[in-house]
């Protein structure tokens, strides 16, 4: 049986960034596959401006070009 490394906290932590990233990417762009979503997450995780900011604030920065409000309630 294969045993699986435990994540550190850094991954962890990472892990649940990007998964709340996608999230709020999701919730602009309902049509996108989740799997597009997650990776646009991980490369918004590599830019230390915007991994600085929670999920919903990265997403909302980078939105801003776009010109539309990426969170619709």
């Amino acid at each position: 049986m294969d045993e699986f490394p435990v994540p550190d906290q850094w991954q962890l932590q990472e892990q649940l960034w990007i998964g709340a990233c996608a999230h709020a990417l999701q919730r602009r762009w309902r049509t996108v596959d989740p799997d597009e979503l997650e990776a646009v997450a991980a490369a918004l995780a590599r830019d230390p401006v915007l991994r600085a900011l929670s999920p919903t604030e990265a997403t909302v920065q980078w939105l801003r070009p776009i010109g539309s409000d990426p969170v619709r309630h």
